[in-house]
């Protein structure tokens, strides 16, 4: 009987392009991690579990690796179905080695998956500079649905859960403290981390209980993120160790834009991208699983992955550039944790004034690292009805009373958000007089400043807007040319809010605005 190869032995098969039916002149190309080898044959990639054993993996057998590949193309094809094609197998018979099916006892399984340039990657995107805002849209949109979907694990995460990851971070980054890592800085990040999980202790349980662990991403960076068929595909989630993926939903999110905030402080073609990803990602989710008062959590949770990055940068360093890189992770950390004091603005104006694109960019500019809540009557009302952003809805949602509702919610989410820590745009047409001072109240009963802003245009700069906005049919708003004109019939009553001339280009009335606010933002 023959005997079974070795891991070398099929290594030195799967490195030979005859091994897919390439031809001489093709090279396969062979990535190796502390994990596995990758191998790049063709259009295809072929991934090989190394017959290894830590503390959070375990590879050692060839059933366990069988089983490690079947687990990993099920869950990434949560998400990258058209990435994982499968597991195949090497078989060993007396002809010698052969890749998938056919005769022979199998030697070792290799996750198959469809092959992709590494030009595609968001991460490379990013560096290069042709990171798009929409497809970090339309990616915080695709994250907003897989957690929908994603299975609900009540058995984990919670605060002690939480402090554990923080603990092992604090004691992996002992080895690096001084040479790399900022001491000083490392034990602030960790007592202050520690401070938090207190507070917040209670709300982390209630949120595991409510449902709000699930079996997550786990490792959700830009680099785990490729444009396919020009729309952004989430691939290569943890699949070595469910107990590093089944985890708060907001601490999955949290790496996506502690990776984008980070980015931002050296490349400012990515400021406010980390705000427009929390924004998309916050008005995809239904009204049944939102709750803003996890957003209390969202500094923690991108300081401990900015943490994360440090200590791993830190152990991989070999020049002085991914030092200075793994000290500036930790750096950005310590800046997460100082979360400034959480504001109100609120923006008015009849439809086709700009509003929701100005309240955006506010949003972007405002209220810490990863900026304010934009709370946009549009999308409060379409989650009412169960509808997404852009969906229509029936003649209903406009009837008497609906609007009372839609501002009732805004000022309940903006509430729970204020009192979380989190800054908020609240973006409304807020020609009622009462709707206006309803805002100023919400302010006085959290204890925060208000700036009420109303933007102006002429009655013709505006219809041209909206019938504009109409035809194109990509904005949630549903009010049209018809609805404007009622709208400029109304009694707006007293305005004490600060006038915009919103009437040329949104840069000018951003520029406007922030010349108003950010005198007192200082």
């Amino acid at each position: 009987m023959t005997a079974a190869p070795d891991t070398e032995e099929i290594v030195a098969f799967l490195e030979a392009p005859d091994t897919y039916g390439l031809s001489s002149g093709e090279d396969v190309k062979r990535i190796e991690t502390h994990a596995s080898h990758v191998f790049l044959a063709g259009d295809r990639a072929y991934k090989m579990k190394k017959p290894v054993r830590f503390t959070f993996l375990d590879f050692s057998t060839l059933e366990k690796r069988k089983a490690a590949c079947e687990h990993e193309v099920e869950l990434n094809r949560r998400t990258a179905p058209e990435i994982y094609l499968g597991v195949t197998e090497v078989r060993c018979a007396d002809g010698g080695l052969t890749l998938g099916g056919g005769d022979g006892e199998p030697v070792e399984y290799l996750v198959e998956m469809k092959r992709f340039g590494g030009e595609g990657l968001l991460a490379t995107l990013a560096d290069k500079g042709g990171l798009k805002l929409p497809v970090i849209e339309e990616l915080a949109a695709d994250v907003a649905a897989f957690h929908r979907k994603a299975e609900v694990k009540p058995g984990f995460g919670g605060a002690e859960s939480f402090l554990k990851i923080v603990e092992g971070s604090a004691e992996d980054m002992k080895p690096s403290l001084g040479a790399v890592l900022d001491a000083e800085t490392a034990r602030g990040v960790t007592a202050k981390s520690r401070e938090l999980i207190e507070t917040h202790g209670a709300l982390m349980d209630r949120r595991r209980d409510e449902g709000q662990v699930r079996h997550c991403h786990g490792d959700l960076h830009l680099g785990n993120v490729t444009v396919v068929d020009g729309r952004p595909v989430i691939f290569d989630c943890v699949e070595f160790n469910d107990h590093i993926a089944r985890i708060d939903v907001f601490y999955d999110l949290a790496f996506l834009l502690m990776d984008l905030a980070f980015r931002a402080e050296t490349d400012e073609r990515l400021a406010g991208f980390a705000n427009r990803a929390l924004n998309v990602y916050l008005d995809h989710v239904s009204r049944e699983d939102l709750a803003f008062d996890g957003l209390a959590l969202l500094p923690l949770f991108m300081a401990t992955r900015a943490v994360v990055r440090a200590k791993v940068t830190a152990v991989q360093a070999k020049d002085g550039a991914a030092k200075k890189k793994a000290g500036a992770y930790l750096g950005f950390a310590a800046q997460v944790l100082k979360t400034p004091a959480p504001r109100l603005v609120a923006v008015g104006g009849l439809s086709g004034t700009g509003k929701s694109t100005l309240a955006k960019e506010i949003a972007a500019r405002m209220g810490g690292t990863a900026g304010a809540l934009h709370l946009r009557t549009d999308i409060v009302r379409k989650r009412l009805f169960g509808a997404g952003p852009l969906d229509r809805l029936p003649d209903e949602a406009y009837a008497p009373g609906a609007g009372e509702k839609v501002y009732a919610e805004m000022i309940r989410l903006a509430t729970q958000a204020l009192d979380a820590g989190t800054s908020v745009v609240a973006d409304a047409v807020f020609a009622r007089e009462e709707e206006r001072r309803a805002m100023e109240m919400v302010a006085s009963r959290c204890g925060v400043s208000i700036d009420g802003l109303w933007l102006d245009a002429p009655a013709s700069v505006l219809e041209a807007r909206v019938a504009e906005r109409e035809k194109r049919g990509d904005d949630p708003s549903d009010a049209g040319v018809e609805v404007l004109r009622k709208q400029l019939s109304y009694d707006l009553g007293e305005m004490t809010w600060e006038k915009v001339d919103a009437s040329g280009t949104p840069a000018e009335a951003l520029e406007r605005a922030m010349a108003m606010l950010e005198p007192r933002q200082k």
